[in-house]
């Protein structure tokens, strides 16, 4: 277990190292992510190791929620005060990614040419 999480996070530090010395506007642990999956998809396949530390730490995941819950709480009244243009974002942002990604499905289904499977006129399988 010790190598798989050492493994983990050697991954998220080489991310946070190439984010702060390229200047990238994405946070280092997806970068790290990004170099993992690049790294596991070379190999060809998971480690057993790897597989049951990562399914170990995701057994646990919602421990990790415990200091945003504190954070929020501490924040109350922040959030209180601007919590209606918090909505107004999350809901606008949330429409259109959906909107944008059926539009952007629409034009892949164009473009290479196949139907969507209830799209199909009646009669054919």
């Amino acid at each position: 277990m010790l190598p798989s999480l050492t493994l983990l996070l050697a991954c998220q530090l080489a991310g946070e190292l190439a984010v702060r010395l390229a200047g990238l506007p994405v946070p280092g642990p997806v970068v790290g992510m990004a170099l993992l999956l690049a790294g596991l998809a070379v190999r060809g396949s998971v480690p057993e190791a790897l597989a049951r530390t990562a399914d170990g730490l995701l057994a646990h995941l919602s421990l990790l929620f415990v200091p945003a819950g504190v954070g929020v709480m501490l924040l109350l009244p922040r959030l209180e005060r601007e919590g209606p243009g918090l909505l107004l974002a999350v809901s606008l942002s949330t429409v259109s990614t959906i909107v944008v990604t059926a539009v952007a499905m629409r034009l892949l289904l164009k473009w290479t040419d196949r139907r969507a499977p209830d799209a199909a006129p009646e009669g054919e399988p």
